[in-house]
Order: structure tokens, then C-alpha cells, then sequence
């Protein structure tokens, strides 16, 4: 190992000595357990790991490591949240109508250039950037519209129903 490589991995280890714990209980406080917030620990310091290089000018890369935290919980969340294990496959698919429902009107009711915002972006999981080319607006309108637009379905729908997954 070159002996650059050495001291990179070096800072990384005291970096990751230093704040682990506080890491693994901001993982668990994102999670709600600690085996999923470990993991999101330790997924964050491989990717921290490769971007070190570019990290090492930074003051406070813990920032970035809990940035890829608080990501990869919620691309967790999306993949997940609508996902039942069960060992036996049911004869038809689960469909909520009911929450579908509540989620098409709540779409309905938004001005059109927010709908499409959130459509594009969240629907079509685009990211921002190609969400901005695509209606000819900067990255930050399309971000304030997706913040209005989802703030507005929010209050749309009912709590109990919200919070359930």
C-alpha cells in the first residue's frame, strides 16, 4: 500500500473511531432499530470511503456522511413501504384503493406546474436537475414546488392514514 493510501485510510479510521457511536445512534433515530441504523452506518462510511479524497478539504464531512444517511433511509422507505413478507403468495395483489385514493385527489388538487413537479420527480423518480430541463425552470424552483406541492397534499390527507405503512 502506498504510503498517500496509508494516511488517507488513517484519517478515515480516527474519523470513523471518533464519531461512530454518535453515527449508529442517528442511524437508529432514522431507522426506529439499531440493526437497519447500523446498516445505514456502514453503507455511508463505504461510500464516504470512496469520496475521502475529495472529503479531506472538508471541515465537517460528518455532515456528509449523515447526508447519505438520511438518502439511502428514504430510498429504503420507498422500496419498502408498501412491501408485506409473507411465505405464501396471494391468489390477487394487494391494491389500497382507499389510499390511492386519497393520494390521486390530493395530486388533483394541486396547481399543474407543482403536479408536475411532483409527477416527474416522484413518480417518474427523476432527479432534479432533469426535472428542471424537462418544464425550462431551475433546479431550485423545482424544489420549492416539490416542497409546496407535497406540503399541500400532506394536509389533504388524513394523518392516520399518512402515518401508516
Amino acid at each position: 500500500m502506498r504510503t498517500e493510501d496509508r494516511e488517507v485510510f488513517e484519517v478515515f479510521d480516527a474519523f470513523v473511531r471518533a464519531r461512530y457511536h454518535e453515527l449508529v445512534r442517528f442511524g437508529t433515530a432514522l431507522a426506529g432499530n439499531p440493526e437497519t441504523g447500523a446498516d445505514l452506518v456502514q453503507d455511508a462510511l463505504e461510500r464516504t470511503l470512496m469520496a475521502w479524497h475529495r472529503l479531506q478539504s472538508r471541515e465537517d464531512p460528518e455532515g456528509y456522511v449523515r447526508r447519505i444517511m438520511v438518502n439511502r433511509n428514504i430510498s429504503l422507505w420507498r422500496r419498502l413501504r408498501r412491501e408485506h413478507v409473507t411465505d405464501e403468495l396471494p391468489e390477487q395483489p394487494h391494491v389500497d384503493r382507499q389510499r390511492d385514493g386519497m393520494l390521486w385527489a390530493a395530486m388533483e388538487r394541486l396547481p399543474p406546474r407543482q403536479r408536475a413537479v411532483i409527477a416527474l420527480r416522484y413518480y417518474e423518480d427523476l432527479p432534479e436537475a432533469d426535472v428542471a430541463r424537462i418544464l425550462g425552470c431551475s433546479v431550485g424552483t423545482v424544489k420549492s414546488q416539490a416542497a409546496k406541492g407535497l406540503a399541500k397534499m400532506r394536509a389533504g390527507i388524513p394523518a392516520d392514514v399518512r402515518s401508516v405503512s
